[in-house]
């Protein structure tokens, strides 16, 4: 039985309307705020404001109209301040961190150029839903490789050597006394090369099937000065190289693989044997209906365009989702070998779970 109009609530109607007239004005203001970020104007307002539209666009050297109008929708949106008696516009403190502050936790620039490649590689996810195929990662735009790790580089940063690695049962003394990790799915190297700064007495090797994405990361280790002990190879997650790991780490990308559980039977066979095994995973609840607030969406809609056509596009093809939750994370675990399994450490974005075989 379809909706029948007569059945419509009015006021649930207009809510409902409101609610989405906000999203679109959202999805027009991020938008809007990647291309700033492309174009470095909020980097100038912070550095010139209060300034007018001309004074701004003669900074930059743009065409003052432009400026004008994408200042105007900024200010609308209260991504920026904007004083009528002076007509000039600025920044406060905290929209500058979120707007300019590239490597703050709580700059959101990474997330905006992660969710732009979703509405270029838009076509290939349709097409996907029409032929039940998967999508490779590698076959999506740069802007996608480049926004995961702005985004993810700086919650790294900010946890995984003070909080994330502490919260393992010994492995912080045996990183800083010297042993062999590897970082499987590393992408451009931001994790290894985090750890390997904090433990120069380690080793450790970096493993993604996208070589693209080790270009980068060898370029990165270079950059960072950890070039002597890094080593970045391109494999896959159940053939990498090596065996007696003190630590194998997996950062927001076991949801990922078409094949997780035969991931981490490998995992299980390269650990030394009183080795450990770090996944962190987006944080989610293990049922939906805990998952239905905005973080869930965000997670289940690059889920849908993303990490479930990635999944389908392997062997197997378990599609698990971005948000798997402990639970299934656990099986899956388990399945492979690993039975010991716990949670040691989370943020309101991530679960981080410790598992021994």
């Amino acid at each position: 039985m379809g909706v029948r109009i007569e059945d419509v609530e009015e006021s649930k109607l207009e809510e409902l309307q409101g609610k989405v007239i906000t999203d679109v004005a959202g999805s027009m203001g991020l938008l809007l705020a990647y291309m700033g970020d492309q174009l470095d104007l909020y980097s100038a307002l912070v550095e010139i404001c209060p300034a007018t539209s001309q004074e701004l666009a003669d900074n930059v050297g743009m065409k003052e109209r432009y400026v004008r109008e994408w200042l105007s929708a900024n200010a609308a949106g209260g991504y920026i301040e904007y004083d009528p008696a002076s007509q000039k516009f600025s920044m406060t403190p905290e929209q500058a961190i979120i707007f300019a502050a590239e490597g703050n936790p709580h700059c959101m620039q990474g997330f905006f150029q992660a969710v732009v490649s979703g509405y270029t590689d838009e076509p290939k996810a349709t097409e996907a839903f029409r032929t039940g195929e998967g999508v490779p990662w590698g076959d999506h735009s740069t802007c996608l490789f480049c926004g995961t790790e702005r985004f993810f580089r700086p919650m790294y940063a900010a946890n995984l050597v003070e909080s994330w690695i502490p919260a393992l049962d010994g492995v912080k003394e045996k990183l800083e006394s010297g042993a062999k990790v590897a970082d499987v799915g590393c992408g451009h190297g931001s994790s290894t090369i985090i750890m390997a700064q904090a433990f120069p007495n380690s080793t450790f090797h970096g493993f993604d099937f996208h070589g693209p994405s080790i270009e980068h990361a060898r370029e990165h280790a270079r950059a960072a000065g950890v070039a002597k002990n890094t080593i970045f190879e391109v494999t896959t997650a159940k053939e990498y190289p090596g065996e007696n790991y003190a630590l194998v780490t997996i950062f927001d990308a076991l949801h990922d693989m078409g094949d997780p559980v035969g991931a981490s039977k490998h995992v299980a066979s390269t650990l030394a044997e009183s080795g450990t095994l770090m996944l962190v995973e987006p944080f989610a609840e293990d049922n939906l209906e805990d998952n239905s607030h905005p973080l869930g969406q965000i997670y289940y809609s690059f889920s849908t365009t993303v990490c479930v056509p990635n999944s389908l596009s392997q062997e197997v093809g378990l599609a698990l989702g971005a948000q798997a939750g402990e639970k299934r994370l656990t099986e899956v675990l388990n399945q492979g070998g690993l039975g010991h399994v716990r949670r040691a450490a989370e943020t309101p974005t991530n679960i981080v779970l410790e598992a021994r075989a």
